[in-house]
This record gives structure tokens, C-alpha cells and sequence, in this order.
């Protein structure tokens, strides 16, 4: 049965990688997606390729089609317009999927940088949590909607030199569960996501653009796809409303662990 036809889903970080798969995953099931994210050339692209998916799927009616709007989540007043525009458009999001987030450096902590620290808190942390401040409130007081954040396998096992970022996956684990408490006289249901390694533009992010060092990231590697996490994304919002699913583990079959990984055999 698919649960996610006709629904309205918000998706963070919507540009590229997971965020990006989410989009096309969700309107290939029927789905109005509004895309957020930063930059608005590659949010026009994803969306005409939803748009296109959507129309597929409900046999030539686009149901709206992909909407975007251009957004860094670490604006908090721009957060907050956001909403407001939703209200105005009369858009009442059945499903935000909180995914925008980063990683910059691989450091000891005491050789850290607070700027990078910063952005991390800022985007994966405070970004989470402003998004999530606008739009639940609206899910509560209709008493349906689902919030789905994707974390990590860092939320779970901390990595050398991961440490803040790290912290801020524990940090969306803790958010996610106690927000389940909060919630739990409404049908209102939140889960996370948390996937091992998987080849996205994370690693060039994090090396700020250099591409030969992300690229040792995967090298001899059979990681995910975006679109395997898009799929258990999709899993968790298809679940019966009785059904919450709280929280999904996703790695490689080649990964078991952040520290214990099968590399490819040479050809």
C-alpha cells in the first residue's frame, strides 16, 4: 500500500545526495515535494525532474508539482519566513524530512576549528531544530504528520577525529527521542534515519572541495547510494500510523561498523 501518495512533504538540504534522492523517491510515490536548500539553479533542476516523476505517477496530474524555495536552515528569521509563506500558499506540510546537515574537517578536537564547529552546530543542530520548531506545531494542532531526521552512524559510535560532528548526530538522536515523549498523546510521529557511509558530495564538503581527498573516502568501497536511504526514508513514512519507527540503522553490507569495512579485491 502506499501511504505517501497525496501527501506534502518538506525536504531540507534538497540539492543534492540524500536530500536530493529523497525528492525524487517521495514524488515518484505520489507526493508534492517542496524542496528547500541554497542553491536555487540546482533546487529548479531536482524539482523539474519530481515535477516529471509526479506526473508519472498520478497517470498525468501533477498534483501541484515540485515547489521550491531558497533557504540556508541556519537562518533563523528566513526559517521563519518560510513558514510563513507555507501559511500564506495555504501549504500544510504532512512530512518534513530534516536532512540538511554537514561535516567540515577531521580533527583532534584540540586542534580544531571553532568555524567549523560553528557551521556544523548552526546547520545540524540549530537548522534541525528551528525547522522542526516552525512546521510541528502545525502537525500537532492537526494531530497527523510525520517528521523524519537523517542522522548517522555517528549518532551511535563516535569515529577519531569525528568529534563534533559526531556530537551533533548525538544531538539529533537525543532531539529525536525526547521529541517522541513530547508527542506522545498525538498521532504525531517522529523517527530518524541514521545511514553508515554512504557516497554523497559529504566528503568533499567536509574537505572543502578537494576532491582527491574525498575521493580516498570511497575508494575500494561498495557504500550506499543516496538512493538506498532515500528507500528507507520512504520505508519509515509508508509505515502504518500505528506504526512508529523510531529510529533505522542503514549501513553498507560491506560496513558493520564506522571501524570494521570489507575493501573491494583488487581485479
Amino acid at each position: 500500500m502506499n501511504r505517501i501518495r497525496g501527501k506534502t512533504a518538506v525536504v531540507t538540504g534538497a540539492t543534492a545526495g540524500i536530500g536530493e534522492a529523497c525528492v525524487l523517491a517521495l514524488a515518484e510515490r505520489g507526493a508534492r515535494v517542496v524542496l528547500l536548500g541554497r542553491r536555487r539553479d540546482r533546487l529548479d533542476a531536482v524539482a523539474a525532474r519530481a515535477t516529471a516523476q509526479q506526473r508519472g505517477e498520478t497517470g498525468g496530474q501533477a498534483g501541484g508539482g515540485a515547489l521550491v524555495y531558497a533557504l540556508d536552515v541556519r537562518d533563523r528569521a528566513g526559517v521563519a519566513g518560510f513558514a510563513d509563506w507555507l501559511s500564506r500558499e495555504g501549504i500544510a506540510p504532512d512530512v518534513l524530512v530534516n536532512n540538511a546537515g554537514l561535516a567540515r574537517g577531521l580533527d583532534k578536537l584540540h586542534e580544531g576549528s571553532a568555524e567549523d564547529w560553528d557551521e556544523m552546530i548552526d546547520t545540524n543542530v540549530k537548522g534541525l531544530l528551528d525547522m522542526t520548531r516552525a512546521l510541528l506545531p502545525g502537525m500537532v494542532e492537526r494531530d497527523a504528520g510525520h517528521v523524519v531526521n537523517v542522522g548517522s552512524i555517528a549518532a551511535h559510535v563516535v569515529y577519531p577525529k569525528g568529534n563534533v560532528y559526531a556530537a551533533t548526530k548525538f544531538a539529533v538522536r537525543a532531539l529525536t527521542d525526547a521529541a517522541n515523549l513530547d508527542l506522545v498523546d498525538t498521532r504525531v510521529r517522529m523517527s530518524s534515519v541514521d545511514p553508515g557511509l554512504v557516497e554523497t558530495e559529504f566528503s568533499l564538503v567536509r574537505f572543502r572541495g578537494n576532491a582527491g581527498r574525498a575521493r580516498q573516502t570511497y575508494e575500494d568501497v561498495e557504500a550506499l547510494q543516496p538512493e538506498d536511504v532515500a528507500d528507507a526514508v520512504c520505508y519509515v513514512l509508508n509505515a502504518p500510523p500505528r506504526v512508529n519507527v523510531q529510529r533505522m540503522i542503514v549501513m553498507p553490507t560491506v560496513q558493520r561498523s564506522p571501524f570494521v569495512m570489507a575493501k573491494r579485491l583488487a581485479q
